[in-house]
């Protein structure tokens, strides 16, 4: 015979509430198959550092492999480091090549861009490296 007694969910702690409600509310507001805003990322971290990823990412409804790695990659950056990025590198050529010109232009979901323009440049810098750079700076 089986059990027929209902099961009674666990009360959510406020701290997990109150940003479950933040994510519902952005959920209920966002257009389709936009990334989760970095602020709602950064409280689900620090809860998932203090009550455990899979419980977190179950009550939030995340995924839980996404939060696990931002969990153990720091997903928390802080301002400082951000602010010490600089805002403009300029690459400058020493044999200018002349009629020779490039423009690479890059633009993250969070609004960020990179433009990169190179006018007859003799050699040409790493551009998958400064792309790869840019990329890991806006996440």
């Amino acid at each position: 015979m089986e059990n027929t007694t209902p099961t009674l969910a666990l009360p959510i702690p406020p701290d997990i509430a109150a940003v479950r409600a933040r994510l519902d509310r952005w959920r209920q507001r966002r257009p389709r198959r936009l990334r989760i805003p970095d602020a709602l990322w950064r409280a689900a971290t620090a809860l998932a550092r203090q009550h455990g990823a899979g419980k977190i990412a179950r009550i939030l409804r995340l995924d839980y492999y996404g939060l696990r790695r931002r969990v153990t990659a720091g997903g928390e950056r802080s301002q400082s480091s951000r602010q010490a990025r600089p805002a403009f590198v300029e690459l400058l050529s020493t044999v200018p090549t002349p009629g020779y010109e490039c423009l690479v232009e890059l633009e993250a979901p969070s609004g960020a861009r990179m433009r990169i323009q190179l006018r007859g440049a003799a050699s040409t810098p790493d551009l998958a490296a400064l792309s790869q750079s840019f990329w890991d700076g806006t996440r």
